[in-house]
């Protein structure tokens, strides 16, 4: 069967921010949008802007809105609708559950993170046991940034209530064997707690297929707004006390955990990022975006370290690298003049700069995605080159 062929310029006429000539790979950070989620962003707001629950009908319209965009996010995760939860962000989200969480949880009880995850899936957990006294352990990394899994099962114990982990690592691009993952925490009866912020726009998600309990993500990473998008199974987010003003409804049931009026016009642009995703498709875009990484991998300049995964199995297009002489401040910086956009620092994942050293200053990162060319992979090894 032949692989799927990517039209990138086609593609890349969808996005107005992609003519201005810089080369975005900063996706790591956050997507360009398409057309298409500025146009519904600005359609909601020019005709359906209300509250919801009126009798007029611009409210009827929000209704309708938010019914299908927890439909939409059903189907982007592989859930049933009153499985997902909307917020503010994927971190607002998570120290919400984690606290409902916490209402279930004993003075000792022990949560496994790993030294892979996004403060985002840290620092919640330490913040309950500073509250609740409980444990808090880390899952170690192997040089390689592979997760060390023979770590995670002498360190899971009846104590251990939730096991948090990273589908993807936002800072060196490893993927965990999540399968393996989950298999571990359930068999010692914790919870497998997801971040799939940094996973999301490289391929599809199945809650259903990792048998995950809790899993979070942020469209603002898959070429939508900023929003913030959970799944909690549904027999869980029942046995949770939510935090939630009275007159909220009880149903359905996810709707319990998102807390006051939310930006209706972002789920307008949820939707028509998943809608161009799915004409997109993820043939293509992972096939396009393995061809990206392995140009990277191939031209690194010998002056560059890279930390992590030399090969482009059991990873994404994530790549975090020092360029002897120069700080990755000076290094982002000089890129910036130009018209490369790349990060420099730590990117919240303190525990994975911590292993490989990195701190303070952290290391250069450059990830690329489908809307990135093989020419702009060559800008930057030839930018590089140049330093």
């Amino acid at each position: 069967m032949a692989a799927a062929i990517l039209d990138v310029d086609a593609l890349r006429a969808r996005f107005p921010a992609l003519a201005s000539g810089v080369a975005f790979l900063d996706a790591p950070g956050g997507t360009q949008c398409p057309q298409s989620v500025i146009d519904a962003i600005g359609s909601y707001l020019r005709e359906s802007n209300a509250n919801l629950g009126g009798a007029f009908a611009a409210s009827r319209r929000s209704d309708e809105l938010v019914e299908r965009a927890h439909g939409t996010a059903a189907g982007f995760l592989g859930c049933r609708p009153e499985e997902t939860i909307f917020g503010q962000n994927m971190t607002t989200l998570n120290f919400a559950l984690t606290r409902a969480l916490a209402r279930t949880l004993e003075a000792g009880d022990e949560i496994l993170v790993t030294q892979l995850d996004h403060d985002g899936n840290v620092a919640p957990w330490l913040e309950l046991a500073h509250d609740l006294d409980l444990r808090v352990d880390f899952v170690e990394i192997h040089e390689d940034t592979t997760l060390d899994l023979d770590d995670l099962e002498r360190k899971l114990t009846e104590r251990t209530r939730v096991v948090a982990f990273p589908l993807a690592s936002n800072a060196v691009g490893t993927t965990p064997d999540a399968a393996r993952v989950v298999a571990l925490a359930h068999e010692a009866g914790a919870l497998a707690w997801a971040d799939a912020v940094h996973f999301a726009p490289h391929g599809p998600i199945d809650v259903a297929a990792l048998g995950v309990d809790v899993l979070l993500c942020s469209p603002y990473k898959f070429f939508g707004p900023h929003l913030g998008l959970a799944f909690g199974r549904e027999v869980l987010l029942r046995a949770w006390r939510p935090y939630k003003v009275r007159p909220a409804a009880d149903e359905p049931v996810g709707t319990r955990f998102e807390t006051g009026t939310l930006a209706h016009e972002l789920f307008a642009g949820f939707v028509a990022a998943v809608e161009y995703i799915g004409e997109v498709g993820w043939d293509a875009i992972r096939t396009h975006e393995r061809a990206l990484g392995q140009r990277f991998l191939d031209g690194l300049p010998g002056r560059c370290t890279l930390y992590g995964l030399e090969t482009m199995e059991g990873r994404v297009p994530t790549f975090v690298f020092r360029v002897a002489g120069l700080t990755p401040r000076e290094v982002a910086e000089r890129f910036a003049e130009q018209g490369i956009a790349v990060w420099a620092g730590d990117y919240y994942a303190v525990e994975a700069m911590e292993r490989l050293g990195l701190q303070p200053d952290g290391a250069v990162r450059a990830g690329f995605v489908h809307y990135n060319t093989l020419d702009e992979v060559d800008r930057l090894l030839e930018a590089l080159a140049a330093l």
